[in-house]
């Protein structure tokens, strides 16, 4: 049996975004769909006693939730297998355990009380930054979010050779007959004018044939398994952060790897990741890569 796509959700506007954006993920992939809601009403409200035959009002209201968001996503995809799960923890905690069990988790821009001027609330950064499978941040406009653009685009760095990103790209693309636009970017050595007539062919063209041929290299297997994904590769000069959000206007998904320590404690987000989840015009995968824990011997 296939593991389900996990979305969750809190009852603000940007987790049922997250919910259309999940669903319509899930009928793609034919997987079904798991939504979970966690708060932690019984911090506040206690437990009802063995004798009661009432709830905690916030028991309901988390059911509630949950159902609502149910119901949103059979009225969109009627044959959609669709269960939900309500969890009395921390949300961040929940759905990453839920995450454990799933084949992608997605979560919503932002969260219930989270402050307007906020880009990104607290959970979707924390579970993109330790979800242990591809995890979506549901952001942009409508044309990105109702996939218009028919574009994956994906960020392809030193380390993403043949990388679980780049074959979670490659699927994406296929599955929506989007074209891939797989994009490396590089930089100029900082101590060479950009334009001098005696420095032609000199350390900045030298960059971009090792970024083009980076690229080369990182799509080759994947894009052997797909040939029929329309691939466009773009070695592009500038900080990559910056070139892909704002290459991301005109993607309805953006692709990154983040690279995981088992064991490491703390938010495990390159800067290009951070960035997107941040300031990305459409919603946002960050797919991780396991490495193993450095030796002592390493480590010094």
């Amino acid at each position: 049996m296939e593991l389900p796509l996990v979305v969750g959700v809190d009852g603000s506007d940007a987790s049922l975004a997250a919910v259309d954006w999940a669903v319509d993920e899930a009928v793609r992939h034919g997987l079904p769909l798991r939504i979970v809601h966690a708060s932690l009403w019984e911090r506040y409200e206690g437990v009802a006693p063995a004798w009661s035959t009432g709830r905690p009002s916030g028991r309901v209201l988390a059911e509630n939730i949950a159902a609502t968001a149910a119901e949103r996503a059979r009225r969109r995809a009627p044959d959609l297998a669709v269960t939900t799960d309500v969890r009395a923890e921390d949300a961040s905690r929940a759905l990453l355990d839920a995450g454990l069990e799933g084949t992608l988790l997605v979560v919503g821009s932002r969260g219930r009380g989270e402050f307007a001027d906020l880009l990104l609330g607290s959970v979707g950064l924390l579970v993109a930054a330790r979800s242990r499978c591809p995890a979506v941040v549901v952001r942009g406009d409508r044309y990105a979010l109702e996939a218009r653009h028919e574009r994956v685009l994906l960020g392809v760095g030193e380390h993403d050779v043949d990388a679980p990103a780049v074959r979670f790209a490659f699927r994406e693309a296929a599955v929506r007959d989007a074209e891939l636009d797989a994009v490396s970017a590089w930089r100029r050595p900082a101590h060479e004018p950009r334009a001098h007539p005696l420095l032609k062919g000199g350390g900045g063209v030298r960059s971009a044939e090792r970024s083009s041929a980076l690229l080369e290299e990182a799509l080759a297997a994947a894009a052997a398994e797909h040939p029929r994904v329309r691939l466009r590769r773009s070695t592009l000069e500038g900080p990559a952060h910056k070139v892909l959000t704002e290459r991301s206007a005109a993607a309805d998904l953006l692709v990154v790897g983040a690279r995981r320590r088992d064991g490491v404690l703390g938010l495990e987000l390159g800067r290009v990741a951070h960035r997107a989840l941040h300031h990305a015009s459409c919603p946002v995968a960050v797919v991780p890569r396991r490495l193993p824990v450095p030796t002592e011997g390493e480590q010094r």
